[in-house]
């Protein structure tokens, strides 16, 4: 199994129970989650090795986090404690045409304010495989875009593949600081994903007609982009999530890769996901089942359909976190989407 390196923010999640609207809510479900510590969650599910490097403040709160992580079988031990606060976020989900609503309660979380030198990322990526992050990271401070880009130098000095999800965060950073930030960053990934927004948001790409809202997918346009991102980036592969969203309780989910040598282009199967206990954490879920299969030695085809069929089954999941098994995956991904009882 590889060893995997994840780094970004865990946070707080506090979400209204039932569908409730927050000024329904006298109580909120306790969650902790962030976009990497769902990534390296689902690996150390899967068997991989998982590392995740992030810092929390030295208080209870920030252990609560910490111990979230160790639960499920990934390491700590490059975890630091400094800052003042764990960021929170408050999660009001949707349902049919309402849409879910993110506030965040993150500024000047421990992330934000950590310093390079809180880290030894030599030692880190000494006998890692594989190093994972995303474009919310950076988008949290200034501080944070010095931290990713050490810790990408690092990385690709150890020889370690990277991978980003490009993750636009529009309540984080301006599109035009995050192309400014993302494009510089770029020339440290071998493996790109995303989805349409992402594409335009963070690198200025656009898929042809592609309307989400619409629930319209264009592919000969993603086509089109990923030859652009690769003839400008070099990446190895470029994949991007498909989601047509018909309603905030269902979608259609499927995905698509390009491989950056032969630029041969692949389409995965297509689900129907209703109804959608849990769409938070969709996206880490693919990107995590992306890496599982190509670090398996996968073909860039049952990589993705392993990605899209773990990704649907997170769906079903509340909470930021992916816990379905090796197994289950497999078993969608083969085909059978009964849903019948496992006796």
């Amino acid at each position: 199994m590889a060893k995997i390196v994840t780094m970004g923010e865990i946070m707080l999640r506090l979400s209204t129970p039932n569908n409730e609207k927050f000024i329904q809510a006298d109580e909120f479900d306790v969650n902790y989650g962030g976009g990497e510590a769902n990534v390296a969650v689902s690996l150390a599910n899967y068997g991989h090795e998982a590392e995740f490097v992030t810092a929390v403040p030295a208080n209870p709160i920030g252990e609560c986090a910490v111990a979230a992580l160790r639960k499920y079988n990934v390491g700590t031990k490059h975890i630091a404690r400094s800052g003042e606060r764990l960021g929170i976020y408050f999660l009001e989900t949707g349902s049919a045409m309402r849409a879910s609503n993110v506030v965040y309660d993150r500024a000047n979380s421990s992330i934000a304010t950590a310093t390079v030198d809180e880290f030894d990322f030599d030692a880190i990526f000494s006998d890692a495989d594989w190093f994972h992050f995303t474009g919310i990271t950076p988008a949290v401070s200034d501080a944070a875009i010095a931290l990713t880009e050490a810790a990408l130098k690092a990385a690709k000095a150890h020889g370690v593949t990277v991978s980003v999800d490009l993750n636009f965060r529009k309540k984080l950073w301006s599109s035009e600081k995050a192309q400014k930030v993302m494009t510089n960053l770029m020339q440290y990934v071998d493996v790109c994903i995303g989805n349409e927004e992402d594409a335009e948001k963070v690198l200025g790409f656009k898929p042809g007609k592609t309307d989400v809202t619409s629930g319209e997918l264009e592919l000969a346009g993603y086509v089109d982009i990923f030859n652009q991102m690769i003839d400008k980036f070099g990446f190895k592969y470029v994949i991007s999530s498909l989601r047509e969203s018909f309603s905030a309780s269902n979608n259609g989910w499927s995905a698509c890769i390009m491989d950056g040598k032969t630029r041969e282009f692949y389409h995965s199967r297509k689900y129907s996901i209703t109804p959608i206990v849990d769409r938070v954490g969709g996206g880490d879920s693919f990107a995590a089942g992306l890496i599982c299969g190509l670090a398996d030695g996968k073909d860039m085809k049952a990589a993705l359909e392993f990605a899209v069929a773990a990704s649907a089954l997170k769906h079903t999941i509340p909470g930021d976190f992916n816990l379905v098994t090796r197994a289950e995956v497999d078993n969608l991904a083969g085909g059978d989407g009964s849903g019948r009882v496992q006796r």
